[in-house]
């Protein structure tokens, strides 16, 4: 079955390729999810085949290896790994029908309306309010730490809806439109001199039933399948020698007057950690081929972000002058996260985001503790509390 499964999809590539000019990138990545290729696990008629997800690596390694352009991971992550996941588990089926054809084509670019002053680590603490209104959602309160919002279409929203139960219950999950009235977007500036960051504030914002994900009050469940899939694309995505190990090993090989033996000793430490953590990532997205990712992704986005901050941390130190220095410190709103594309100290400070974005290590290591590994969890004073009389 595997091979007349294989053989099929060949085909199908073939098609594609004679019938579409890999040179108009849009019409070329819309015509592939109108074959199925785009996602081949997801349903017929939404991007896929309805096959394991073990069958995507290839589809990928063929279009690329004949130069077709693939989706824009970079400037669309958000929406490629997280909203479009999330939309194919819980959406109806006109929702898919809707979203996901123009979130692969990147005609929607989407952000994420989770995390709020005083609901980060804490997220089913959050405070935005949703109050239904006939047909439609108001939605009142400010979010924060909101990657690329000022790209964004779209937003994927979790709000309260019901402050009366407790505070995982009261929670319902939207998709956002977000040149809406009522959408406020402001910058944040980071260490790096960037605002890649924003902070969201919503008042009176009208979201219309339609684009409510899941049933109301379930937006715990929608949103834990989310935060999945965010650690899941955080972790474990770079090939060999990507991201920050490809930038200190290939400084190795072309400078050799900056190495000494401890140094070597070091990074090949890093080296092998790295090549580990790539190898666990696959492992952990093939065992996912037939379901949704779990609480196991938790531990590949804390890999990652000790990973990178100690390379980082060891860049500084094989290139000792570019930590006195910086390469731009200009205010700037880029379209896209990029963890490696500047100098040095760029990735330094970078990376220090690294274990606070996509959960905290701190939280990510109850997550590992409590649901993989099974300890007993901390005690929460406030589980059964209605979330309107927890104090604030």
């Amino acid at each position: 079955m595997t091979d007349v499964i294989k053989d099929d999809l060949t085909r199908r590539i073939a098609a594609l390729l004679a019938a579409n000019d890999p040179a108009d990138e849009t019409e070329f990545l819309g015509a592939r999810f109108d074959a199925g290729l785009a996602w081949v696990h997801y349903p017929v008629g939404h991007g896929g085949l309805g096959l394991a997800q073990t069958y995507q690596g290839d589809v990928d390694a063929a279009l690329a290896a004949a130069g077709a352009p693939g989706p824009a991971t970079g400037r669309n992550g958000i929406g490629l790994g997280m909203a479009a996941p999330t939309i194919a588990a819980f959406g109806t089926e006109e929702q898919k029908r809707k979203f996901l054809r123009p979130l692969f084509i990147g005609e929607h670019i989407y952000c994420q309306l989770f995390s709020e002053p005083g609901a980060g680590s804490d997220l089913a603490a959050v405070a935005t309010r949703a109050v239904r209104d006939g047909a439609d959602w108001i939605v009142d309160g400010q979010k924060v730490w909101t990657s690329g919002a000022q790209n964004a279409q779209l937003a994927i929203l979790v709000a309260r809806t019901d402050p009366s139960v407790p505070k995982h219950a009261g929670l319902t999950y939207f998709l956002c439109n977000m040149s809406d009235p009522g959408v406020d977007i402001r910058p944040l500036r980071q260490i790096t001199g960037e605002a890649e960051f924003n902070e969201v504030f919503l008042t009176g914002v009208r979201i219309p039933d339609e684009n409510r994900l899941g049933a109301v009050g379930e937006g715990w469940r929608v949103t834990t399948t989310t935060l999945n899939n965010e650690r899941v694309a955080i972790g474990s995505g770079a090939p060999r020698e990507g991201g920050m190990i490809g930038k200190v090993a290939q400084a190795w090989r072309d400078e050799p007057q900056l190495r000494d033996p401890a140094m070597h000793d070091q990074l090949l430490q890093l080296w092998v950690e790295s090549e580990v953590t790539r190898l666990t990532g696959m492992r952990l997205r093939q065992q996912l081929a037939a379901g949704q990712p779990g609480p196991e992704g938790s531990a590949m986005k804390l890999a990652f972000a000790r990973l990178a901050q100690q390379l980082s941390g060891f860049d500084i130190e094989l290139h000792a002058e570019s930590g006195l220095r910086y390469d731009d410190w200009t205010m700037r709103r880029p379209e896209r996260t990029d963890f490696t594309g500047r100098g040095t100290g760029y990735r330094y400070l970078r990376a220090k985001g690294n274990s606070i974005e996509g959960g905290t290590s701190e939280i990510l290591r109850n997550v590992i503790a409590e649901r993989v590994l099974g300890l007993p969890p901390e005690h929460r004073v406030d589980k059964n509390i209605a979330w309107k009389d927890l104090p604030r």
